[in-house]
C-alpha cells in the first residue's frame, strides 16, 4: 500500500509541477511517511520514474489497444490508435509519462521508456502493413511523430482546442497513411 501511495503521490507532483517537483521530500510530505523511509521503497528518482513506467504505461497501452479492437478496418484502427492517444492527454498518468519523458533521466529510465513506446508503435504497424505500406514500422513511427506534436499541441494549451488538434492529427495521419 506504501508503494502504491508513493506512485500516487509521484503522479500527481509529475503532473502539477513536472520532473523538478518530483523529490524525496515532496514525496514523503504527500504520504505522511518519514523521509528515509521513502528511500526505503525506491533508491532514486530513477527508480521511481521506472515504477512509474513500469505500472503506468501498460494501462494507457491497454486503452489504446482496446480503441482499436472495437473497430474494424485498418483505416479505423489508425484513427482509434491516434484519438485515444490524445483523449488521454489529460489523465494524470498521462501528464506523468509526459513530465517524465521531457525531465532528465538515466539511461535506465530513459531506455524504459523508449522500449515501452516501441510496444505502442508496434500496434499500428500491422494496420499499416493492411494498408500496403512497404515500410509500415516506419510509418508507424512517423505517425507517432504526429500524434507526439499533437499531444505537445495540447499539453502546452495552444490556441486551438485540443478537439481541433485531434481532428487535425487525426486527417493529417488518415491522408498520410492512404498516400
Amino acid at each position: 500500500m506504501q508503494r502504491g501511495a508513493l506512485l500516487d503521490a509521484a503522479r500527481t507532483l509529475l503532473s502539477e509541477g513536472g520532473t523538478e517537483a518530483l523529490t524525496f521530500p515532496a514525496l514523503a510530505e504527500r504520504t505522511g511517511l518519514a523521509r528515509s523511509s521513502v528511500y526505503e521503497y525506491f533508491r532514486s528518482r530513477a527508480a521511481v520514474v521506472e515504477e512509474l513506467c513500469a505500472v503506468d504505461f501498460p494501462v494507457w497501452a491497454a486503452e489504446v489497444e482496446a480503441a482499436m479492437e472495437r473497430v474494424d478496418t485498418a483505416e479505423q484502427k489508425i484513427e482509434a490508435y491516434v484519438r485515444r492517444q490524445l483523449a488521454l492527454v489529460g489523465d494524470r498518468r498521462h501528464r506523468a509519462v509526459v513530465a517524465i519523458s521531457a525531465g532528465e533521466l538515466d539511461a535506465g529510465a530513459r531506455e524504459k521508456i523508449r522500449a515501452a513506446h516501441g510496444g505502442l508503435i508496434a500496434m499500428i504497424v500491422e494496420a499499416l502493413a493492411d494498408l500496403g505500406h512497404e515500410q509500415p514500422r516506419l510509418a508507424a513511427m512517423l505517425l507517432q511523430g504526429v500524434v507526439d506534436a499533437a499531444v505537445r499541441r495540447i499539453e502546452l494549451g495552444a490556441a486551438e482546442n485540443p478537439d481541433q488538434i485531434t481532428e487535425a492529427a487525426v486527417a493529417m495521419v488518415l491522408r498520410g497513411v492512404r498516400g
